[in-house]
């Protein structure tokens, strides 16, 4: 008798026991990991973990240095061990002609339509009538300058090439600072989008003049922990940078100053685009709606000093903040900005901007 009632009780333990091991292994394996390749500041645990436990998944992320970093790596066949990518108004429109991100299916994405309007109705991600990405971040390659140096800001980028400064300045090695070189030999005039299609001529001179700045050159920056480290050492007095190191600088109470110059400067908008080989697209839709809503761009704004896409953000943000970036008029603030655009002739830049750090 008492055999008789122990095996069903050794059956159901044992039952639920195999129940219990499934339903963990089932739950383990819907944990879905989320890899990005996006810029620095942009994977920051002061958002992502908010994201990882809502979903409960893991968010990696890969940074790249520059444009043509993220590009090289879609084409190299890494597409597939990407999610989600951020790239700016320079390659954006290249990446959705060449299939490698996913055509967006915006009414996964409600927040998409708080977005500001002149950013959305951007032809830079968008191609045959299919949008390819959601604007995210946006600002500019500001002057960043010690202040203990400079007692006022310096009110033009010429300064760049006065002898005083050999060896105490720093630019971003990309071809970008191309753009530089072209604002300075007045290319920019009357349209700023001639930055982007400059002829041959155009280019040899660009090559000259920044051959003539190399002196000045301390180091060429790569990311930007590089250049918050060569300020912070005082290496450097002055760069073209990103307001994300500006925000770094001071927080950690350098004296930097950030400014742009009477010639004004390029800038960019950082868009999000989930890759056509990604696996994980519907992880990646959701991700793509987390970051562009208010408060997660106003977290993403303390960590970088960028200015958010979705201007509802303001709400969270004290007057000094939405100030700080541009918020209350950011119409007035976009004039000043020449933003990336495509680049036809890319990789004649990317030979020009070679020979020139190759040259002694």
């Amino acid at each position: 008798m008492k055999r008789t009632i122990h095996r069903p009780r050794t059956f159901i333990s044992a039952g639920i026991l195999f129940a219990s091991v499934f339903l963990l292994a089932a739950c383990q394996k819907k944990e879905e990991s989320l890899s990005l390749l996006v810029w620095e500041g942009y994977a920051d645990p002061a958002f992502i973990h908010a994201f990882e436990e809502a979903h409960h998944c893991k968010v990696s992320a890969s940074y790249m240095g520059s444009s043509d970093d993220l590009v090289a790596k879609l084409r190299g066949g890494s597409a597939g061990n990407y999610d989600v990518i951020s790239p700016s108004s320079d390659v954006a429109a290249s990446i959705a002609r060449a299939g490698l991100a996913e055509p967006l299916d915006l009414s996964k994405l409600p927040t998409y339509a708080q977005l500001s309007p002149r950013l959305r109705e951007l032809p830079l991600v968008k191609s045959n009538g299919k949008t390819f990405g959601v604007p995210f971040m946006w600002g500019p390659n500001p002057l960043l300058y010690d202040t203990t140096v400079f007692a006022q800001p310096p009110d033009s980028w010429a300064i760049f090439w006065d002898p005083k400064l050999k060896g105490k300045l720093s630019v971003w090695d990309d071809l970008s600072t191309l753009y530089l070189a072209a604002q300075m030999l007045g290319y920019d005039k009357p349209d700023p989008s001639q930055l982007y299609n400059l002829s041959d001529d155009q280019l040899a001179a660009v090559k000259q003049k920044l051959l003539a700045l190399k002196p000045n050159i301390r180091k060429l920056w790569s990311t930007g922990g590089e250049l918050t480290n060569l300020f912070e050492n005082h290496e450097v007095v002055a760069a073209m940078g990103w307001p994300l190191m500006t925000n770094q600088l001071r927080q950690a109470n350098f004296p930097i100053g950030e400014t742009i110059p009477r010639e004004n400067t390029t800038g960019w908008i950082d868009h999000l685009m989930i890759t056509s080989a990604s696996p994980h697209k519907e992880l990646a839709y959701a991700f793509l709606e987390y970051m562009i809503q208010a408060q997660t761009q106003k977290k993403v704004t303390d960590i970088t000093h960028y200015t958010p896409a979705n201007p509802a953000s303001a709400q969270f943000m004290t007057e000094a903040e939405k100030k700080g970036l541009h918020l209350d008029n950011p119409d007035a603030y976009m004039q000043r900005i020449y933003f990336w655009q495509d680049v036809p002739r890319r990789a004649k830049y990317i030979e020009i901007w070679n020979e020139v750090k190759a040259a002694p």
